[in-house]
Parts: C-alpha cells; structure tokens; sequence
C-alpha cells in the first residue's frame, strides 16, 4: 500500500469502527476509530442506496485517491479511518472534497465528532 496505509477489509473492523467517531460532510461520513497499534488503516463502503454498481466503484475509486493523499499527512496515528459514501459524492468537487476530509481528520484529531445519532426508528409493516 502506499506510504504505509494498510485497507480494512474484516467487516468486525468496520462494525467497530462504526462505535468510534463520526463527523459528516456533504459528500461523505468520517468514522475514526484508535485500533491498538495497528497503524493507519482506512475502509470505503458505500451502500446500494447511492445510484448503481458503475456508481458506487467511481466513488470509491475516489474516496481511495482522496485517502491516498491525506492520510500519511493529516491521519491519526494508530486509528482506522472509514468513508462511508453519500448520494452526493459523485456529483462533489474533488477539491471540495479534499478540504471537507482535511477538515473532519482535524476534528477527529481534536476528538470532537458530531452529535451520536439516536437508535434507528423501525418502519411498521403494511397495514
């Protein structure tokens, strides 16, 4: 990997990370997470919600090149670093975008997330 980012590819890592903290931008949402030495790790994932396969692989190629050039500068030393995608990712300015995640790793490093979200509301079956 370059500049020694390792991927995250267990889904326990993305789940746990998923408990860490989260701060969101228009085009996508930052999870950190410390993971005990393992060294800077980062994960994409993004849901079939966001437009169709073609979609969501542009996206993630994205995210990846994003991730490439801020991590090894402005990263958290020993934290995993997830992105999830949001609808509107294909359609952001990559150098917006670029300042929106050097902005949410400043945060993280700060420690301050945004505000945990409630427990999801169940949708009650038809009736």
């Amino acid at each position: 990997m370059p500049n020694g980012l390792s991927v995250i590819r267990k889904r326990s890592d993305f789940l746990a990370a998923n408990r860490g903290l989260r701060n969101a931008k228009p085009g996508f949402v930052l999870l950190t997470r410390p993971n005990e030495g393992k060294g800077k790790r980062y994960g994409i994932t993004v849901t079939k919600k966001v437009g169709n396969a073609v979609v969501r692989n542009r996206i993630k190629r994205r995210f990846r090149e994003l991730l490439w050039a801020a991590l090894p500068a402005h990263g958290l030393a020993d934290h995993d670093h997830i992105l999830i995608g949001r609808d509107g990712s294909i359609e952001r300015d990559f150098a917006a975008m670029t300042q929106e995640l050097e902005a949410a790793l400043s945060r993280a490093s700060e420690g301050k997330g945004d505000r945990a979200r409630g427990p999801r509301k169940r949708r009650s079956p038809r009736t």
